[in-house]
């Protein structure tokens, strides 16, 4: 029998795993974080309070995919209605297009990658909005694993070696995340005793620590001496704003997403387009379903990465995008026997955490929040554990392009959370973490379970396709070969054997006439459990 210290930590076959029900849930891509969410609920908290309490946590136990330095948007029912948070920050006052001259492209680690950072003004306002549990309460468990260590999970652990190589020459953060220089092996006790300090600034001060007092302070100072264009006069404006969804109707549903700075817009382009191709007539796994799919996400993509941006900078407004008729003329140009290759430029990184939760009275949440790439910029404010993200990679240098770099703008963004509604009841909170892909994920998803009917689990295990930045298809293993062989005759160009990360990580909560059905990806190290 193998020792315990050597064992081999790869999962070398197919998930089967089932879907998981009850009247109160929690999925999201860390155990602990999800036990969390739970603990919640069950001192009486309700989906807003278990989605926060996950939300802190897995700053700690996921550390490679988000922090308290990270952005963070939401949707959530409250049983009658839907409301949307965008928690996501903007550029310093002073970071001005000039900052950048001669470069080929925006910075993707230090300070000049560094946006305001919104998800702690996040947690907050959903706190005092929606939660019952006093905002302090939400914080017990990521305290306790940062001050007490907790164990470095399979697909964290990998993550975190590559973090070691990237950011080698940031000393603050070698210090911080790095066991005497090295990453902390899978299964090894990690703990993180400056971000337990920081956590508990923000949570006997409800937040103000982090944007007015003593960690602002400090994330200036820093930033200061590092001649950044990040203040404390830009920390103390910074504002979360709650926002009207935005939709798309087809198949008997509604996908709701975040307006811009967020993606969200692309799942809904590329939704209102395949809704005009009579897709229904095709199986879920057929080349005629996904050379569809894919030729709608090729637009979609195209169209965001010429509009999409703050939403005070865009041109062309949200509903002229979405309007049916220019919907039906786009979608009337699809061939559906050629594929019309055509780059999707936009910024990719798969590094993201995303949760739902879901309460027995019919309050569902869906949040995600992230670092950008990694553990975000390599900028951690030395001796608080706050690790910076680099969302400012999200702007681009073009002059005159509507997400041009420019002071106090928030750049485009990746993260999105999905909602589904029918009527105007709640049906499915779901997300699908992974650059790019999380437009592309919530489109699958959406047609798996709204229009061919798999439940959550097997939507979520199903194998997916990539539309990549040059215009190639990635595709999973466990589509048939002749679907392979139809699209690249259709002029698709495939790239298979591809890793199992680059596909994103879903977690999707499913409203049952009674309770709940959760389904979980088998790509992360996550799970869905609920009473």
């Amino acid at each position: 029998m193998t020792p315990d210290r050597t064992l081999n930590w790869n999962c070398p076959y197919p998930s089967n795993r089932s879907p998981v029900f009850a009247e109160n849930l929690v999925a999201t891509s860390q155990p602990l974080a999800a036990q969390a969410g739970l603990s919640a609920l069950r001192q009486g908290g309700n989906a807003v309070d278990a989605a926060l309490a996950t939300a802190i946590t897995l700053t700690v136990v996921e550390p490679n995919h988000n922090g308290i330095g990270s952005d963070a948007f939401a949707l959530i029912h409250d049983g009658a209605t839907l409301h949307g948070l965008n928690a996501s920050g903007r550029s310093p006052a002073s970071m001005t297009p000039e900052r950048f001259k001669g470069l080929p492209q925006m910075p993707t680690q230090g300070w000049e990658s560094v946006t305001l950072p919104g998800a702690v003004s996040g947690w907050v306002a959903m706190s005092e909005r929606f939660g019952k549990l006093p905002f302090d309460a939400l914080f017990a468990d990521a305290i306790h694993y940062a001050r007490d260590g907790f164990q470095v999970g399979p697909k964290t652990g990998l993550s975190w070696r590559q973090a070691q190589k990237d950011f080698r020459h940031y000393k603050p953060f070698m210090d911080t995340f790095m066991l005497s220089g090295r990453a902390p092996e899978i299964g090894e006790t990690m703990r993180l005793p400056a971000h337990a300090d920081s956590l508990e600034k923000i949570a006997r001060s409800g937040g103000e620590a982090f944007y007015q007092g003593e960690l602002a302070e400090r994330i200036a100072a820093d930033a200061a001496q590092h001649k950044a264009a990040l203040t404390l006069a830009d920390l103390q404006q910074h504002r979360c704003e709650w926002v009207e969804p935005i939709s798309v109707s087809a198949f008997g549903i509604t996908l709701n997403e975040i307006p811009p700075n967020s993606q969200g817009l692309i799942a809904l382009l590329a939704l209102g387009i395949v809704k005009h191709l009579n897709i229904e007539r095709f199986e879920v796994d057929s080349a005629d379903s996904v050379h569809r799919q894919i030729e709608a996400m090729r637009i979609a993509c195209a169209e965001a990465a010429q509009h999409l941006a703050d939403p005070e900078q865009m041109r062309i407004s949200v509903e002229e995008l979405l309007d049916a008729d220019r919907l039906a003329q786009t979608a009337a140009a699809i061939d559906s026997n050629k594929s019309r290759r055509r780059p999707a430029t936009l910024g990719a990184s798969p590094d993201t955490v995303y949760l739902a939760t879901a309460d027995a009275k019919g309050m569902m949440v869906s949040m995600i929040q992230s670092n950008f790439h990694g553990f975000g910029s390599g900028i951690v404010v030395p001796g608080t554990g706050i690790s910076l993200q680099n969302r400012g990679a999200g702007f681009v240098l073009e002059a005159g392009h509507v997400n041009q770099v420019g002071p106090s703008k928030r750049p485009y963004h990746t993260i999105i959370p999905g909602f589904i509604t029918r009527g105007t009841e709640s049906l499915l909170s779901f997300g699908v973490m992974g650059g790019h892909f999380q437009a592309q994920g919530h489109l699958q998803m959406t047609l798996r379970v709204c229009l061919y009917g798999q439940n959550p689990q097997a939507a979520s295990d199903a194998p997916r396709w990539f539309l990549l930045e040059d215009g190639r298809v990635a595709v999973e293993p466990g589509f048939a070969p002749g679907l392979l062989s139809d699209l690249a005759s259709r002029g698709h160009e495939l790239l298979t054997n591809q890793p199992a990360s680059r596909f994103g990580g879903a977690q999707l909560i499913y409203k049952l006439p009674k309770g709940y059905c959760a389904g979980s990806d088998h790509r992360k190290e996550g799970l869905a459990a609920g009473f």
